[in-house]
């Protein structure tokens, strides 16, 4: 599997998901850079988090029109995998690719802080490695965390079992607590109809190796290196 990691102006979290995927994981992966319109024959996209073009206007809405951008969504239309990771995440729902909008956390303050997930579907390219209702200890880092979006397509998204990562306590209960930005049905990660899509808030790449103080992280990438 070889991984691009697109770099925009802004973008934090680059350099760690690169780290990660290279001399962790021990796979090809190379930097894409925003101006550019080559994806490289990579098998997998990573936008990873940041703040991308400084969030001007509003978390991700300007780097939907970096020219990559493009050629980032024809390769997700060809059913090539993306991995949206927080501002990557804020940037597929600007896109389209997946539903919904990011909202400010319900305490409008930054958190930075290890959150539970729990993985409510393990038969995604992203989440294969994992069990149903498996706990994953990682970090989020964010201000727009709090994902909003209509009834409809919240019933939508529950029905089709679109909803990947979900916020839970350290037993596993989604209770309002544990959803500390206010996102609606307390949804930490979502993957589009096609299942080649996965946006998710928590930093995976953050969270790979033991020194970090977890290494649930690892799945994630894990999944898609063995995805076939």
């Amino acid at each position: 599997m070889k991984f691009g990691v697109v770099v925009f102006p802004g973008s934090n979290c680059d350099h760690d998901t690169l780290f990660i995927l290279q001399k962790v994981l021990c796979q090809e992966a190379t930097f894409l850079w925003h101006k550019d319109h080559d994806l490289g024959r990579v098998g997998c996209v990573i936008l990873p988090g940041g703040f991308s073009y400084g969030d001007y206007l509003r978390a991700g809405a300007i780097a939907k029109f970096s020219p990559l951008i493009e050629e980032v969504r024809e390769f997700a239309e060809r059913g090539g995998l993306v991995l949206g990771i927080c501002n990557g995440f804020q940037i597929l729902l600007e896109l389209g690719l997946l539903p919904g909008a990011m909202l400010r956390n319900k305490n409008l303050k930054f958190l930075c802080q290890h959150v539970h997930v729990r993985v409510e579907n393990a038969r995604t390219a992203f989440t294969h490695r994992a069990r149903p209702g498996q706990l994953l200890r990682i970090p989020i880092a964010h201000f727009d965390g709090n994902y909003y979006a209509p009834a409809e397509t919240l019933h939508r998204l529950e029905a089709s079992n679109q909803v990947v990562l979900r916020y839970v306590d350290e037993n596993g209960e989604a209770t309002e607590p544990a959803n500390v930005n206010g996102s609606a049905s307390n949804i930490a990660g979502l993957i589009n109809a096609k299942g080649n899509v996965l946006g998710m808030m928590p930093h995976p790449e953050r969270a790979s190796e033991a020194v970090l103080g977890s290494r649930d992280g690892r799945l994630i990438f894990e999944s898609i290196i063995l995805w076939r």
